[in-house]
């Protein structure tokens, strides 16, 4: 819509009168639940400048829904923009009332992702999470559920058959897709090197396990080194990418199952050799990015974190109104396939 929206713009989108708009912002008479959200929703449509404190005035009869959120990372751009769309997402929700409360673990240890997520109990009514598979935040997860705290995973599952519900890509078939891809994209056959985060994300042992999967069943010529560890570290992955390069100048194909690559598009930088190793990684940052123009990075898998965020809160409030369900489930976004060409 050219130039700024007016209230007329909304009253227009709205199907009401300009009245009636200004009743909902200024809350100078009562106006019916469903015409106050049908002018909320019509003022986010058009733009309308004051579109937050009309949502605030239709949403202001609901009760709030407070939602706990831990990340990693906090500094990593991928997580920046998951904690963005995140509040984006509950500043835009048309239906519910949203106070987030997000946290970032401070280390990768399983008692840094248990410590984190247990300090949310009794705070928050549902804890949303990224984290490791392990006993210590399962004992979490279950300490929380039996108060009534539902915990839902994001990205990399954990507490499986305890926590509410698992978000996130299905990484096992994100791993057949990344095999799929390298398959057609390495120009000679040699050794393929694979980085995991750590043995505890969950999300990275499938994405290893469709990846070997697919190569075993389409491509057994190819040779695997033995898949590393990087701690998601890129001053590690950097070091180690180099390490391989020199000792196997055989090497066809590089996938970063998890965090660390941009240690591995900085070696392949340094080398020389983005022409010649095929490279996949995985989420969209300004290093990817850059490592797709300049041609060290061959493929991004990228989580679309705008339908992630919003998936994540409409499962949320439907727990939080209906209850928890006997058997916990899971809800698959499918990954975008980035190129260079997207760019």
């Amino acid at each position: 819509m050219a130039g700024r929206s007016t209230i007329d713009d909304v009253a227009r989108a709205a199907g009401v009168s300009v009245a009636t708009v200004d009743r909902v912002l200024n809350g100078r008479a009562k106006v019916r639940e469903e015409t106050a959200r049908k002018v909320s929703e019509a003022a986010e449509a058009v733009g309308y400048h004051a579109a937050t404190a009309i949502r605030a005035r239709a949403l202001a009869h609901i009760p709030e829904l407070h939602l706990g959120i831990v990340l990693q990372k906090e500094r990593h751009a991928f997580y920046q923009d998951f904690a963005a769309r995140l509040e984006e997402a509950a500043r835009h929700d048309p239906l519910h009332r949203w106070r987030l409360t997000i946290r970032f673990s401070p280390g990768q240890s399983h008692q840094d992702f248990a410590d984190t997520i247990a300090g949310l109990a009794g705070k928050v009514q549902a804890v949303a999470a990224t984290g490791v598979d392990h006993h210590d935040v399962t004992a979490v997860v279950s300490m929380l559920r039996s108060r009534g705290t539902p915990v839902f995973a994001l990205l990399s599952d954990f507490a499986a058959g305890i926590r509410e519900n698992y978000l996130g890509t299905n990484n096992l078939k994100t791993g057949r897709t990344a095999a799929w891809l390298m398959h057609r994209i390495m120009t000679h056959q040699g050794k393929i090197a694979l980085f995991i985060g750590g043995h505890r994300f969950h999300g990275h042992d499938l994405r290893e396990a469709g990846f070997r999967a697919y190569f075993r069943e389409y491509a057994p010529g190819y040779t695997f080194l033995d898949t590393m560890p990087n701690l998601e570290t890129r001053q590690l992955t950097y070091e180690t990418t180099l390490a391989i390069l020199a000792r196997n100048p055989d090497l066809s194909g590089i996938y970063c199952a998890g965090g660390g690559m941009e240690g591995a598009i900085s070696a392949l930088q340094e080398a020389r050799l983005g022409d010649r190793v095929a490279l996949i990684v995985h989420e969209l940052t300004p290093e990817s990015r850059q490592g797709l123009l300049q041609g060290n990075v061959s493929v991004v898998l990228a989580t679309p974190l705008q339908p992630l965020a919003q998936e994540l809160l409409s499962s949320v409030a439907h727990v939080l109104e209906h209850g928890m369900a006997e058997n916990p489930r899971q809800r698959f976004i499918a990954p975008l396939v980035v190129t260079p060409e997207s760019i």
